[in-house]
């Protein structure tokens, strides 16, 4: 079969593969239909800071149809459509014992603990299968582990009733979290990014406010306050320096974004203004939820991809990230080819 792997920082290779073989007990085998590219993978490729196995075939945002279920699968039949839960937990460690399997000692995602869904078919442990409705495009599907990262940083924000909520970064996360706070958050919304396609279609699916990172300019959106509330998606360390002014004292700001390097910044900023900086790692168990909201989120979700590319394509889409010239959200591969 065919399938994208990473061999090492910045070596991606589109290869032919043996199939994935039988699966062995509690394991189910997979047509992928749709897989999506994360900010993860990028940085992974660029970096190679996650790289435990090579080569590895990539992946982890996925949506398929079983087509083979191993001995002691319950609850599975070949033809269901399922999305994967990308984290690859141990189970035994105190904080998998405690439900916190996001913060498992030993945990990996797949396409790096094992094999992805960057490939024609892949094998799974069927703990990490979740059932989708069948009428939802895979492409769409392919969105809800993304989508259930975003409802964590939510949820970890915990944004009260009314209060501004201002999203930094318009990629996937912080598109998909504007998104969820248009739906179920009342109070003003603001989005910024320097990418600025991105943010105007983030702006258009959701209604929300664009700014620039600057506290009058915010101000004068608010009326003259700033927002109590923020999502850092970018990554960028210098721009969650400039969020902590762009903030109201006591407010939160939940990180989400991938960082590179390391922050320059005065904890000062943070103790005499009392803001807290709130990590967001991956989901618990938003997951579910993210895929009970798919059928109602379709349209938007489908507005938000940036195109669809077959599996040969991938590596050119690697370099075009990297150079940021996505004006979408989501890169989607589909690899048995991309609908007409």
């Amino acid at each position: 079969m065919k399938a994208v792997r990473l061999h090492g920082a910045g070596d991606l290779r589109v290869e032919d593969v043996p199939a994935p073989g039988a699966p062995a007990p509690g394991w189910v085998r997979l047509t992928v239909t749709a897989a999506g590219i994360c900010g993860s993978d990028i940085h992974n490729y660029r970096t190679g800071q996650w790289i435990s196995r090579a080569p590895s075939i990539a992946g982890h945002e996925l949506t398929g149809l079983v087509t083979e279920i191993g001995e002691g699968v319950d609850g599975f039949q070949p033809g269901d459509t399922v999305v994967a839960d990308s984290r690859f937990w141990c189970g035994e460690c105190a904080a998998c014992r405690a439900g916190r399997r996001h913060l498992c000692e030993k945990l990996g995602f797949i396409g790096e603990a094992c094999d992805g869904g960057f490939a024609e078919e892949i094998v799974l442990p069927a703990r990490l299968l979740l059932p989708v409705a069948p009428e939802v495009d895979p492409a769409v599907a392919a969105m809800a582990e993304p989508l259930a990262v975003a409802l964590h940083a939510i949820r970890r924000l915990a944004p009260m009733p009314g209060e501004p909520v201002l999203v930094l970064g318009c990629g996937p996360i912080g598109g998909l979290a504007a998104l969820v706070l248009a739906k179920s958050h009342d109070g003003p919304l603001l989005v910024a990014d320097r990418n600025a396609a991105r943010t105007r279609l983030v702006a258009e699916v959701t209604g929300a406010r664009v700014v620039a990172l600057d506290p009058v300019e915010v101000r004068a959106t608010l009326g003259g306050g700033l927002p109590i509330a923020a999502i850092e998606a970018t990554g960028s360390t210098a721009a969650l320096s400039h969020l902590v002014e762009a903030i109201e004292g006591g407010g939160r700001v939940a990180l989400v974004g991938i960082f590179h390097g390391t922050l320059a910044l005065d904890p000062n900023l943070l103790v005499e203004r009392e803001v807290s900086l709130i990590g967001c790692h991956a989901f618990t168990d938003e997951l579910p939820d993210a895929v009970a909201r798919l059928p109602t989120l379709a349209f938007d979700l489908a507005c938000m991809i940036d195109r669809q590319i077959g599996l040969d394509d991938v590596p050119d889409a690697y370099a075009r990230l990297l150079r940021s010239e996505a004006y979408g959200l989501k890169t989607i591969i589909r690899p048995g080819g991309v609908p007409a």
